[in-house]
């Protein structure tokens, strides 16, 4: 394989020994490596609080590959190309004087090749993003081409997001943050886009006149894995609505963008949040249900719930479940439900969205088997990966009659493309920062836009002073969730 056209990259890690750097960074660093993906001169600087020298870093990393890296996919030459582009610098985030030391490594490049364009990735907590962009631009790290990464979700509300963007702003253009959804990263969802806008066969298909409803699930086994002081103040609505499940709505709800440039794609999604329908007094006893879970068991194992958790304040309200029925007001989706549904301590851990197609106007077969009669659009994004369309066709043999039977055309991408890994989502975000393309991350206005939905839906919950309710681990939700949707005569998708 020729080598890497992707330009020379200085990559500065914040937060190099924390636990997104270890689990996910290192390991897609590596893949891209591995695939020659990275040009030969990028470099790696970890920083972080820990008294640490370069070889020791090395080392660490080195164990983290082996945790979290196929074994097969370990090559001795590919790992010691990798390894030897990674140093470490013990860096006080707040000392603004230390952050010299960025400068100096920057200017530790051949005099004839010049410093490459450095990437500044923000792999800390959205607190001091503000504070490490001052800290750069005091030190005179930077230049006109440096580009920062940060992790969303960005704040705990729209004033806290406005603060935290207002920081980052002051010392980057738009043109050079690049906010990640990794959802946005994986490949089912480039998928998404190109079954939608590349075949006619769903565009012409993708409105009120022939969908009937649409579910959004995002399920997590965890619980909150030592994250409580953080988790308690956001909860699930914060935490994994206000951004994975909203760019998922946004990417299904969307209308085509007249080309495949950044802008015009997010354009279409901040269209999407502004059309959301939003809460009101009213109906949020009916359209909303927030829960948290009790004590319970996943896969035979014994769990403690919320409030029993390392840490825990029993007096919490805080949810760590969240369903809720809500529309896109525009001429597009007038009428379709949008039913969201996420939470922890699930029974199984998926992420999937499933569309549901109206059925024939007119119904010839046996009255007992019409609630079969409509096809489903199953877009899994994990565990597995795919997407399936179920149709329905006659029952085999010749007892059966015009008996109809529910069957899915699949793709299984791990089927499908034996031979290819499927990467994961933070190799196709850090290859993209890379190259300079922006159109898998955030604008600053969706943030907004999203963090004002759901402010709206907190200060009603705080005002009716709803508590979560009871579910046990290990099962999907409180039984109001499948009330929500039996309502409307409708049911979850099950079959996973």
């Amino acid at each position: 394989m020729a080598r890497s056209t992707t330009p020379d990259v200085d990559l500065a890690l914040f937060g190099g020994l924390g636990d997104l750097a270890l689990r996910k960074l290192y390991p897609a660093l590596y893949h891209l490596d591995r695939d020659d993906l990275l040009a030969d001169g990028t470099r790696i600087l970890g920083l972080a609080r820990q008294e640490m020298d370069t070889k020791a870093f090395r080392e660490r990393v080195h164990k983290t590959l082996k945790t979290y890296v196929k074994s097969a996919s370990l090559e001795k030459e590919c790992l010691e190309r990798f390894l030897v582009r990674l140093e470490y610098l013990q860096l006080d985030f707040s000392n603004a004087e230390g952050f010299k030391a960025i400068r100096e490594w920057r200017a530790n490049t051949a005099p004839e090749k010049g410093s490459p364009p450095m990437t500044v990735y923000l792999a800390v907590p959205a607190s001091i993003f503000g504070d490490i962009c001052h800290n750069l631009h005091k030190s005179g790290s930077l230049d006109d081409e440096t580009r920062v990464v940060v992790e969303k979700p960005i704040g705990y509300d729209l004033e806290s997001s406005r603060e935290i963007n207002d920081a980052i702003g002051a010392v980057f253009p738009e043109s050079r943050i690049y906010r990640i959804d990794h959802y946005l990263g994986k490949e089912t969802v480039q998928n998404l886009i190109a079954m939608r806008f590349a075949n006619p066969l769903f565009g012409t298909q993708w409105n009120q006149n022939h969908i009937s409803h649409v579910e959004i699930t995002v399920a997590e086994q965890v619980g909150i894995e030592g994250r409580w002081g953080y988790f308690d103040k956001a909860g699930q609505l914060r935490d994994m609505v206000q951004n994975h499940l909203l760019q998922l709505l946004c990417l299904i709800a969307m209308d085509p963008p007249s080309n495949l440039d950044a802008d015009a794609i997010r354009d279409e999604k901040v269209k999407v949040l502004k059309a959301l329908k939003p809460f009101s007094r009213d109906s949020i006893p009916r359209d909303v249900v927030r829960g948290q879970y009790i004590a319970g068991s996943i896969d035979g194992v014994s769990v403690p719930g919320y409030l029993d958790e390392e840490g825990a304040n029993a007096d919490s309200h805080t949810e760590t479940f969240v369903a809720m029925r809500t529309e896109v007001a525009n001429w597009r989706w007038a009428g379709v439900p949008f039913y969201l549904r996420t939470g922890k301590r699930m029974p199984e851990k998926l992420s999937q969205i499933v569309i549901h197609f109206r059925q024939q106007a007119h119904y010839i077969f046996d009255p007992d088997q019409r609630s079969l009669a409509s096809n489903k659009l199953i877009i899994r994004l994990q565990p597995e990966e795919g997407i399936a369309l179920q149709v329905l066709t006659k029952d085999g043999g010749l007892d059966r009659g015009m008996r109809l039977r529910p069957g899915p055309l699949h793709l299984d991408f791990n089927s499908a493309f034996p031979k290819s890994r499927i990467p994961d989502a933070y190799e196709r975000l850090l290859l993209e920062v890379m190259k300079g393309q922006q159109y898998l991350f955030v604008r600053r206005d969706e943030v907004e836009y999203a963090w004002r939905w759901a402010d709206q839906l907190v200060a009603a919950w705080d005002e009716l002073d709803m508590p979560p309710r009871r579910y046990p681990a290990g099962s999907w939700g409180p039984v109001a969730s499948i009330a929500m949707i039996t309502q409307d005569g409708r049911s979850w998708y099950e079959d996973y």
